[in-house]
């Protein structure tokens, strides 16, 4: 196995947000309320596909695999129906967590890192932080463009926290409507300050899930049922290539959607019209790019948290993520964006890319993202990643989740 082969980016900066004590409030800071939309993943039993990492196959079995050192694995076989959020956490739903979580400002379970902020990095800043702000305050959405983007600089610990807030938190209300054919549920959240245990216990590094009902952060297989199985049989073994269509495994990126268009000041899809279509950089083409309209020019192609020159920091910055669900393409269930934007998060653990089983924890992430090619949204582009992946979060602004829901957690 190979970890996930993302662009190159700069060395790592220690950061820290300035801590100052305040006086305290006597009344209890307000816990947010946030919307998730989910889709239901059906069929329970469905047959799993085999599949080496990163290359351009699908087989019925692992049997069937040619010999490689990367090794074969089963993948996309699910025996219970379950639920995984139509769109990514996006930058307003993690502020409302923040802010719910973090009422005091003081950054206990290290959450926030300056580099998040729009005068550390302007192209990609998405959440500033205020010190003297009221208490349930400290933290904003830099910009309005930012509020219905992806949060993009999650490891798996504090993606982890976010489901255990919702798990911990009041069902308001349940709601279920047809969108566009899909059946789409909301649930209105009201977020707990709870985060250390929930569906995950984080007192232990090696944490799965202890709860057989609630929100979760989806497994592998769920993750990868949710992209590519298509129930009605289409493509090869029932699976798509990308999770925006079918395509044909076998001949490169020749059937990849078409890459997004952006509007450069606000983030928005442009192209919506052309179908299939994920955010991510295709070849030959600029990759998708914005920045917000309260940013010069010259601060977004130059200013970084990193100090390096303007042409290094033009290479290994291009993408930019873009609007949750704008690109509209769907996947066989509903999603949007499982394939481009941010790579995704899953729960599940894994072996470290050497092989070994001790030291940190590793877990699979997936879905490619808007600074590579198309064949990071391929099925088989699984990677392994450290869950406290102090480098990515620190220097990697295109890393976050979606949840998910097992079992029954309506009001």
């Amino acid at each position: 196995m190979r970890a996930l082969r993302f662009r190159a980016v700069a060395p790592l900066l220690a950061m820290t947000i300035a801590v100052v004590a305040l006086p305290p409030s006597t009344a209890a800071a307000k816990r947010e309320v946030v919307s998730i939309r989910t889709v239901e993943v059906s069929a329970p039993g469905n047959a799993s596909v085999g599949i080496v990492p990163f290359t351009d196959a699908v087989y019925e079995s692992c049997a069937d695999a040619p010999p490689s050192t990367q090794g074969c694995q089963m993948v996309g076989g699910v025996d219970r129906r379950f639920e995984i959020g139509q769109l990514e956490v996006t930058v307003d739903e993690w502020v409302k967590f923040l802010n719910t979580a973090d009422r005091n400002g003081r950054n206990r379970f290290h959450l926030y890192r300056n580099i998040q902020s729009s005068s550390e990095w302007p192209k990609y800043g998405s959440i500033d932080y205020s010190a003297g702000a009221k208490r349930g305050r400290h933290y904003s959405v830099a910009y309005p463009e930012w509020s219905d983007k992806p949060y993009a600089f999650a490891d798996f610990v504090i993606a982890a926290r976010f489901a255990n807030s919702l798990y911990n938190g009041k069902v308001l209300k349940q709601t279920t409507a047809a969108e566009s054919g899909v059946e789409v549920t909301t649930y209105k959240v009201r977020l707990s300050r709870r985060t250390e245990r929930g569906m995950y216990n984080l007192r232990r590094e090696r944490t799965g899930r202890t709860k057989r009902s609630g929100f979760t952060i989806p497994s592998q297989d769920e993750w990868i049922k949710a992209a590519y199985y298509d129930p009605s049989g289409g493509g090869t073994y029932s699976y798509w290539k990308y999770p925006t269509n079918a395509g044909v495994f076998g001949d490169g990126t020749a059937t990849a959607p078409s890459s997004t268009t952006l509007d450069p000041t606000s983030g928005d899809v442009t192209n919506a019209a052309t179908q299939p279509l994920a955010t991510y950089h295709a070849d030959d083409e600029p990759a998708p790019s914005w920045c917000p309209s309260q940013v010069t020019a010259d601060e977004c192609s130059s200013v970084n948290p990193f100090g390096i020159d303007p042409t290094t920091y033009a290479d290994a910055y291009q993408g930019s993520v873009s609007t949750v669900g704008q690109a509209r393409t769907r996947s066989p269930w509903g999603t949007f964006d499982q394939g481009g934007n941010v790579v995704e998060w899953t729960d599940t653990i894994t072996a470290a890319p050497s092989g070994r089983t001790t030291g940190r924890v590793w877990r699979r992430a997936h879905g490619g993202v808007s600074n590579a090619p198309a064949y990071q949204l391929w099925l088989s582009a699984i990677g392994p990643q450290p869950q406290r992946n102090t480098f990515f979060k620190y220097t990697y602004p295109w890393l976050g989740f979606r949840v998910g829901v097992i079992g029954n957690v309506g009001p």
